[in-house]
């Protein structure tokens, strides 16, 4: 009799040979198939790895940042709560603080505590306390039990709320390893952005207000020295980083190309002339029109005699009406170079430490406009190496900008 209380039935006689061969009262057990005949193909194909490797980069993507608002979260708890309960309750300043109404949810997280502690799963000393062990929602339980304690420091609890609610999809799919849309990464990141700073925790890099750094860089982004983000094309890059988030109130602008378009076409001299009031310094550095360069330019683009020379002619002269404008053309120089294009630059407050550039090489058969293209951050730490000075590309780049500046000559 099985545990249900019915009785199993005998293998089939034609597959498991005679009935003699099994006792009384035993149950046959069928024969595994041969290997290649299971039935569903379980080769995985270009697409399902595809698909694979997408849910992977966006799951990664999100624990990252939820990795940094739960400790972020967990150190603001302690920091506020600690200093009122420990003084009486000493190690138990956490089961206290729970009060009755989590009373359920932290003893599960005490014998958690204890599993881990068997078992050797605690490889770090700072882990070993009970508030190591509360997930986020039960953080966020302790903050409402405790509002009162809390709302100094906040100044909307409503907002903070909000936030959580908005994270709590993303924590849900990615604790369950299922597959997280593209929206709800995209939900996610702003909300673990906005309790970052919330939290009192922002960027504390300088270019942060211009290019807001972004959780992946901030842990691992030192292993491509100081490259924040690489794009296929300028479309693109304008798609995530537009003109006005590049260039707008900047203090300093160097500019290399041919006929600098990311610039020229994508801000409006409106704004320029606004931004060169205010104080900005500008210095622009074409191709000249005139040189062979942009004769052999044209025959690799396959572009029409005189066709990219007139281009830049009237990007220069759509500057020069700018700078007609100000009232001290001295800050914004314009000058013209005859060498062979290597690339353009665009260095916005290049010689500071909160510095953006947006760097593009010249390919034989692309235009600018399909070019790759990488965007620098100055400043950028080094974790893994001991040089503490200018270690990234952006130094590179500032230094060809200099010394093409050095040998070009002044437009009228």
């Amino acid at each position: 009799m099985g545990s249900g209380g019915l009785e199993l039935p005998p293998g089939d006689e034609g597959n498991e040979g005679n009935s003699a061969d099994v006792p009384p009262g035993a149950v046959s057990l069928a024969r595994p198939m041969d290997a290649g005949s299971i039935g569903p193909e379980l080769d995985w194909g270009a697409d399902a790895w595809r698909e694979v490797r997408t849910r992977a980069q966006r799951a990664g993507r999100a624990y990252i940042w939820l990795n940094l608002v739960e400790q972020r979260f967990r150190a603001v708890v302690a920091a506020v709560l600690r200093p009122v309960y420990e003084p009486v309750h000493g190690d138990e300043w956490v089961v206290a603080a729970a009060g009755p109404a989590g009373q359920e949810w932290v003893q599960r997280a005490v014998a958690v505590r204890e599993v881990s502690r068997r078992k050797g799963y605690l490889l770090d000393p700072a882990d070993d306390n009970v508030l190591s062990f509360l997930t986020l929602p039960q953080l966020r339980e302790l903050v409402v039990q405790h509002w009162p304690c809390f709302e100094p420091y906040f100044d909307e609890r409503r907002d903070l709320e909000l936030a959580l609610d908005e994270l709590e999809v993303a924590r849900n799919v990615v604790s369950r390893n299922r597959a997280l849309s593209e929206a709800v990464l995209s939900q996610a990141e702003r909300a673990s952005a906005r309790l970052l700073e919330m939290l009192g925790a922002g960027g504390d890099v300088p270019s942060a207000r211009r290019l807001p750094v972004d959780a992946v860089e901030d842990l691992v982004g030192d292993r491509y020295a100081d490259v924040v983000a690489v794009h296929p094309d300028r479309v693109r890059l304008l798609r995530r980083f537009p003109a006005e988030d590049i260039f707008g109130g900047a203090r300093r602008l160097d500019a290399i190309g041919i006929g600098l378009n990311l610039l020229v076409q994508n801000f409006s001299g409106r704004r320029l002339v606004r931004l060169a009031e205010s104080g900005c310094r500008v210095r622009l550095l074409f191709l000249n029109p005139a040189s062979s360069a942009v004769k052999r330019r044209e025959r690799e683009l396959g572009m029409k005699r005189g066709e990219l020379s007139r281009s830049v002619e009237m990007n220069i002269l759509h500057m020069r009406r700018v700078r007609s404008k100000l009232h001290d053309p001295g800050a914004f120089e314009i000058q013209v170079y005859d060498e062979t294009p290597r690339c353009s630059a665009y260095m916005v407050d290049g010689d500071g430490s909160d510095g953006i550039a947006v760097v593009q090489s010249y390919l034989r058969g692309a235009r600018g406009m399909e070019s790759p293209v990488l965007v620098l951050r100055n400043g950028s730490r080094l974790v893994t190496s001991n040089d503490v000075g200018e270690a990234g590309l952006f130094p590179a780049y500032r230094e060809e900008f200099e010394l093409a500046w050095a040998d070009s000559r002044p437009v009228s």
